[in-house]
């Protein structure tokens, strides 16, 4: 009898089935991106060679990706790469997941960030980088600014820095560990701009999240304490400290928080205005808020 012969088409069938079988969300694009990842195509690629026959090592190798998913690995960790800003950016369990919603705050800071640097260069502070992905997409259309970036993982700080340097960004921005703004005190009053995708779920939220996130992601990287705010009260006490006058400050939030950040920024009385913008959900998404004064 002939070995049973599994084409590029038949198997993604096959897989997106059995995904589907395990409740897997997305199963055709999760068997599409493992499948490409295990043969090195792309995944249009997959569809130009659709009747290609699998090697039994290349079955093997993509059985096995798919046992780590039905384990809910998230595939950007099984693959060691996501999307985020039109960038493939290295991730690890080191690091969070970028998400499309964070690009919302990225536009934010085009608004206020410009094309040239002008008379000086603006330095912009990025909080809890992890992987990288908010620097790096602004420094990459606003490469004649000054970026700092801190974390206070040196795992992730390894995964931010390996990712600058292969967008060829490494000389663009300077990499610091420490616990939020620690690394920079002894700077003052030095950013225009700072930038931060801050945990903000709570912990009761956390608990009841799906495995991918639960099982995988850094939970420090999430989890915002009991009512998901600590870290952003935290910034929002701090960030006045280190901000020139009339600095901006941007930062994520949660769709159902804004109501209670707002009170947090106007009983701080470091800020002369603040705003809330949608992500392409229609949810609250970035806060943007000017330190009182005016730049001299």
């Amino acid at each position: 009898m002939l070995p049973e012969t599994w084409t590029i088409l038949r198997l993604l069938k096959w897989t997106t089935a059995y995904f589907k079988s395990h409740h897997i969300e997305q199963p055709r694009a999760a068997a599409e991106i493992l499948l490409a990842h295990t043969l090195g195509l792309g995944r249009v690629d997959l569809y130009v060679q659709y009747d290609r026959p699998l090697e039994s090592h290349e079955l093997e190798l993509f059985k096995g990706l798919i046992q780590r998913r039905i384990q809910r690995e998230p595939v950007a960790y099984i693959v060691g790469k996501k999307e985020f800003w039109s960038m493939d950016l290295k991730v690890t369990s080191d690091v969070l997941i970028p998400r499309p919603e964070t690009e919302t705050l990225v536009e934010a800071a085009f608004t206020i960030i410009p094309p040239e640097p002008g008379p000086a260069p603006l330095k912009i502070l990025d909080l809890g980088t992890g992987s990288g992905a908010i620097v790096l997409a602004i420094a990459s259309e606003r490469p004649d600014h000054s970026f700092y970036a801190v974390d206070r993982s040196e795992k992730a700080l390894a995964v931010a820095t390996d990712n600058a340097r292969t967008l060829e960004l490494d000389k663009t921005i300077t990499f610091l560990q420490g616990n939020w703004f620690d690394p920079v005190r002894d700077r003052g009053r030095y950013f225009d701009v700072i930038v931060s995708n801050p945990p903000y779920i709570s912990s009761h939220e956390f608990e009841v999240l799906p495995p991918e996130i639960t099982q995988y992601e850094p939970r420090e990287a999430l989890e915002g304490g009991s009512d998901g705010l600590e870290a952003i009260r935290l910034i929002i006490k701090e960030a006045s400290y280190h901000m020139v006058p009339g600095g901006w400050l941007l930062f994520e939030i949660g769709y159902d928080q804004w109501v209670a950040v707002e009170k947090v920024i106007a009983r701080s009385g470091a800020y002369s205005e603040w705003a809330v913008i949608k992500d392409y959900s229609g949810h609250d998404r970035v806060v943007r808020t000017k330190t009182r004064g005016n730049k001299t």
